[in-house]
């Protein structure tokens, strides 16, 4: 039988039946628990995580306004597909739509197209499927036999996982052009080697998961325009901008990477990294619904008439994107730009506090993009390791990834900070003292370190 609000309210927390017994592993408990106790015990069962604001792994959003909080989790219970039954937040979803167009140079003059998904690797997704089919429908015109061979994606071998899985769920051969420590991003010299009639496409990242580097998309996109000029199957650029998309156009505007570019045709970013929305919350747009094959676009009712919908997942919560719209109508592009130029003065604030360190070599210095990546020097005087030092961090709060970079680069360990929004001037001191003082106590300390050929990850690379 259940106890009485009122005799359920006199009960002490820790004085209950719950507060002494495990919380639920394999099967739901019989009863119902007071809201006041099963909150305080779900909170307790989070106490030793780590303060996210000290994730400097993640590239997702830490931390939000309260009013942007509250206005998202008074829409929760809004479902972002159903759009006829809000209509608004239909409405706010393609004001979104055209304020990125707008963001990354899309030509008026062409039709442009776009959605929100949960967050970049479905917006990937997508603009993969659409790669595939426009080149498999071309390529039933060219009379080439799509059967005869895989189709293939080409991309820098630095790319984030959701293009591996793209790959193996779609069917398609990726072909990785390899890095190296002359080309820490897709290697203009050799990219086109790997490009044939069967290639759908190639992928740009601006922001590559493991370093911050940027590919030189100008320069692909000319190699593509010479390609295109003296072949029959057209190849096409989709640019991965989980991270830079949102924050270049803010920073750097004149860098040409965008819509600006003939052959760059879709475009991805995570609203939930520079966009500044806690996840998860993505956007795919496509210059011009010639790239969008028909097949993909779906009708659904809105407002007596039809809007399309591309997406892949159905029914989710539309908060994150009105947190979206909530925060491009509260900073604006004045404000993006601020909160963005004083998170890269952070990164390239630490950049030098770890060159003064005169132990690493720096492999990006956040100037690009907020990130902060390095690796030992190789005549580095020494015991301890990468792995030791982001040991040592995380016992000060911090959660530093150290990792390997990709196959062909793999014996080497690299350290990265992600620096986002939430990182104010008092943290950025904060870290460097600590960094400064985690190094003089491995240099100091009597302790068994990692051994450096130990294949470990430590900490979120993606």
């Amino acid at each position: 039988m259940f106890k009485t609000n009122v005799e359920q309210s006199n009960v002490p927390v820790f004085g209950s039946f719950e507060s002494g017994q495990d919380l639920p592993d394999k099967r739901m408990n019989k009863e119902s628990v007071d809201p006041r106790i099963a909150y305080q015990l779900v909170k307790d069962q989070l106490i030793d995580e780590g303060s996210a604001r000290q994730n400097l792994a993640t590239f997702c959003q830490t931390y939000m306004e309260p009013e942007a909080e509250q206005i998202m989790a008074e829409t929760m219970e809004k479902n972002a597909i159903d759009k006829s039954e809000y209509p608004q937040t239909a409405k706010l979803e393609s004001s979104c739509v055209n304020m990125l167009a707008d963001l990354w140079n899309a030509d008026e003059s062409e039709h442009y197209m776009g959605t929100s998904t949960v967050g970049s690797s479905e917006a990937c997704m997508l603009g993969g499927m659409a790669m595939k089919f426009r080149w498999r429908n071309a390529a039933r015109k060219c009379g080439l036999d799509i059967n005869a061979r895989k189709p293939n994606l080409v991309i820098s071998s630095g790319f984030q996982v959701c293009w591996e899985k793209f790959c193996v769920y779609w069917d398609i051969e990726m072909r990785e052009v390899p890095m190296s420590e002359e080309h820490l991003s897709i290697d203009t010299d050799i990219v086109m080697d790997y490009v044939d009639e069967y290639t759908i496409g190639i992928v740009g990242i601006l922001g590559i998961t493991y370093t911050g580097k940027f590919d030189d998309i100008k320069t692909l996109n000319d190699l593509v325009e010479d390609y295109n000029h003296t072949h029959d199957n057209e190849v096409v650029i989709h640019i991965d901008g989980a991270s830079g998309a949102m924050f270049t156009p803010f920073v750097d505007p004149d860098l040409e990477w965008d819509f600006r570019l003939p052959n760059v045709v879709s475009i991805n970013t995570s609203g939930h990294k520079y966009g500044l929305v806690y996840p998860g919350v993505g956007w795919i747009l496509w210059r011009d619904k010639e790239y969008l094959p028909e097949e993909l676009v779906f009708d659904v009712s809105y407002l007596g008439g039809h809007m399309p919908t591309m997406a892949i997942n159905f029914s989710r919560s539309a908060s994150q994107i009105i947190g979206q719209y909530y925060n491009f109508l509260r900073f604006g592009y004045d404000g993006y730009r601020q909160i963005h130029m004083r998170t890269r003065d952070g990164a390239l604030q630490l950049s030098q506090a770890v060159a003064d360190a005169g132990l690493f070599e720096i492999y990006n210095d956040g100037d690009n993009l907020p990130i902060v990546c390095y690796k030992l020097k190789d005549d580095a005087d020494v015991e301890w390791t990468l792995y030791d030092l982001a040991d040592r961090l995380q016992m000060k709060g911090w959660q530093v990834p150290a990792y390997p970079l990709p196959k062909e680069m793999g014996n080497t360990i690299i350290q990265r900070y992600v620096c986002r929004g939430d990182l104010g001037q008092n943290m950025v001191t904060a870290f460097k003292n600590d960094l400064s003082e985690s190094i003089k106590e491995l240099n100091n300390a009597h302790i068994l370190y990692h051994d450096v050929n130990t294949s470990k990850t430590h900490g979120f690379t993606h």
